[in-house]
């Protein structure tokens, strides 16, 4: 950055700039939590000669925050992935199950919102399509924020959810899937080849809520990928022209997100071990009936607060993955 001609290049500069802010950031954050936790003895200390009761209050205060900082930043410094500093795009499919699995979709829609907006990360849908009687069938969802996709990579798979219906008149217990499919939001354009010849471009009304201007033009777009056959859709603009940026933007990531699952079968294969990667695997179990229980089944990692989960509560689960995750990679490094 001291180089008389760094800045000629703005796109190179910027690039780099960026780069060095990436890693500036976790090594700031390591020093700051530990000048605090030495404030912190020093304020035990103090309190414990002076058999001060408010300094000992408000060193518990301190350590309970300086406690869920620091498991923050355990999480943060697992996330070593190209992509893990990328926004996160989010699409979720309901299973076979009918209704019951369109609410389950539903469900897992206001999870991951209330999840993204606990961290002040910004959620933005981008395509929904609604259930027939209630609930989604699917949707696609941009989650905008610092490691968006890094803590959500390990919700990548399939959702399974056990519980009365609420569906049932005779209230039996049922049994609903959801696929969730996660994506980093690639801008760079140079990240992946897409050959105009190789699109089909579709427009068609948008659905749901938006106004009279959504719903009687054809500014939804829908691009097919003929070489993969990976279909994308965008209604979330008003005008054609934005959704075709979009649907772009979305088709860009799931073709760097297939060659990245490529990559990690070829990886599995040479060390003679099973990907989770693949689509398709049951990750998780929800049981709302006969008790509650949420288990990772590739971590074992447990939590009685179903509500709680639904609410937004991720972090056990995602934690124990990535610290899985670390745990594998230092065994076959």
């Amino acid at each position: 950055m001291s180089a008389p001609d760094f800045w000629d290049d703005q796109a190179a500069a910027q690039k780099i700039f960026k780069e060095i802010s990436a890693l500036r950031q976790p090594l700031e954050t390591y020093h700051n939590l530990r000048r605090r936790f030495e404030d912190l003895e020093v304020m035990v200390e103090l309190g414990a000669e002076e058999e001060d009761l408010s300094l000992g209050q408000e060193a518990t205060g301190e350590l309970v925050a300086l406690d869920r900082e620091v498991r923050q930043f355990q999480l943060e410094i697992l996330l070593s992935g190209p992509y893990d500093r990328n926004n996160a795009i989010l699409t979720l499919h309901a299973g076979a199950g009918g209704t019951e699995a369109m609410d389950w979709v539903e469900m897992l829609l206001r999870m991951y919102s209330r999840w993204a907006e606990g961290r002040g990360y910004r959620v933005e849908t981008l395509d929904l399509l609604p259930g027939e009687e209630a609930g989604v069938k699917s949707v696609t969802i941009l989650i905008s924020g610092e490691n968006a996709y890094g803590f959500l990579r390990p919700e990548k798979g399939v959702h399974r959810l056990v519980r009365i219906s609420p569906f049932d008149a005779s209230g039996r217990r049922h049994t609903s899937f959801a696929s969730v499919e996660v994506m980093p939001e690639i801008e760079d354009e140079a990240a992946v080849e897409i050959r105009p010849e190789e699109l089909k471009f579709d427009t068609f009304r948008s659905g749901g809520a938006g106004g009279q201007h959504v719903n009687k033009t054809e500014s939804a777009v829908r691009i097919t990928h003929l070489p993969t056959g990976i279909v994308v859709a965008c209604q979330s603009e008003r005008s054609q022209v934005q959704n075709r940026a979009t649907a772009l933007r979305i088709l860009r990531s799931k073709l760097v997100e297939l060659k990245e699952e490529e990559r990690e079968r070829e990886l599995a294969s040479l060390r003679g071990q099973k990907t989770d990667i693949a689509w398709g695997n049951q990750i998780r179990s929800y049981i709302f009936q006969p008790y509650s229980l949420v288990k990772d089944h590739r971590t074992n990692v447990e939590v009685g607060n179903v509500q709680g989960v639904m609410d937004g509560d991720l972090d056990p689960f995602i934690y124990g993955y990535l610290e899985n995750q670390a745990r594998v990679g230092e065994k076959t490094a």
